[in-house]
C-alpha cells in the first residue's frame, strides 16, 4: 500500500517519471524543480527522494527506458525482417518512425536533453545510442557491399535516416490527416531514397 506524508502518498515510481516527462518537454530539463515534478505528480518531494537520488536521476531513467524499449522494437524488426537490406531497412525505419509518433514526449526529452546528463549516467545513454545507430549503420553498409544500396555516403544516409526519424516526435499528431502507419510508409520511402535503393525489376514472363 502507499504511504501517506504530510497529506501525500508516497508511490511508485511511474507518478514521478510520469510529471517528469510532462515538465522536461514543457519546461526543459535545467527549469523544473524537484518541486514542480512532486506538485505533478501530487507527492512530497521526500517522497521522490525515496526513488531518486537527484533530478539527474529522473532524467537518467527517462532517458535509459527510452532507449532501452526503442533498442528491444527496433532490433525484434529487424529479426524479423529476412536478409535482404531494402527489407531490413524498412523494418528498422517502420518501427523507429512508429516509436517516434506513439512516445513523443519521451522521445524529445531522448533527443534534446542529452547535453543536461552528467558523467556516468551520459555515459550509460551514449552507449545505448550508439547501439541503436549501429543497427542501421550495418543494414545500410551490407546493403552498399552488396550492391543493394547505390549511396555512396552511408555514414551520411544513416545519420540522415535516424535524424529524419527522431524530428517525427516534434511536430507529428497521431490526430492529423496522416496516420502513423502512414507516416511511418512515407518515410520507408524517404529511406530507401536516401540510401540509392532501386525497386526491383519486374520478373520478366515467359512466352509460351
Amino acid at each position: 500500500m502507499a504511504q501517506a506524508t504530510g497529506g501525500k502518498q508516497r508511490l511508485g515510481k511511474e507518478p514521478v517519471l510520469k510529471a517528469a516527462i510532462a515538465n522536461f518537454t514543457e519546461r526543459g530539463y535545467h527549469a523544473t524543480s524537484m518541486r514542480d515534478i512532486a506538485r505533478d505528480a501530487d507527492v512530497t518531494v521526500a517522497s521522490i527522494y525515496h526513488h531518486f537520488p537527484s533530478k539527474q536521476d529522473v532524467l537518467q531513467e527517462i532517458m535509459v527506458q527510452v532507449l532501452s524499449d526503442v533498442i528491444s522494437l527496433t532490433r525484434t524488426a529487424l529479426l524479423g525482417a529476412g536478409r535482404e537490406p531494402a527489407d531490413q531497412l524498412s523494418a528498422l525505419v517502420r518501427a523507429w518512425v512508429l516509436f517516434h509518433a506513439d512516445r513523443r514526449a519521451e522521445a524529445q526529452i531522448g533527443a534534446s536533453e542529452m547535453r543536461s546528463l552528467d558523467g556516468p549516467g551520459r555515459k550509460l545513454v551514449v552507449t545505448l545510442r550508439d547501439e541503436q545507430q549501429r543497427m542501421f549503420t550495418d543494414v545500410i553498409q551490407r546493403g552498399v557491399d552488396e550492391g543493394a544500396f547505390a549511396t555512396a555516403y552511408p555514414k551520411e544516409a544513416t545519420r540522415a535516416i535516424i535524424n529524419m526519424g527522431r524530428a517525427l516526435a516534434e511536430w507529428y499528431r497521431p490526430t492529423g490527416e496522416v496516420s502513423p502507419t502512414e507516416m511511418a510508409e512515407r518515410y520507408v520511402a524517404l529511406a530507401l531514397g536516401t540510401v540509392g535503393c532501386s525497386p526491383a525489376p519486374p520478373t520478366a514472363v515467359a512466352e509460351n
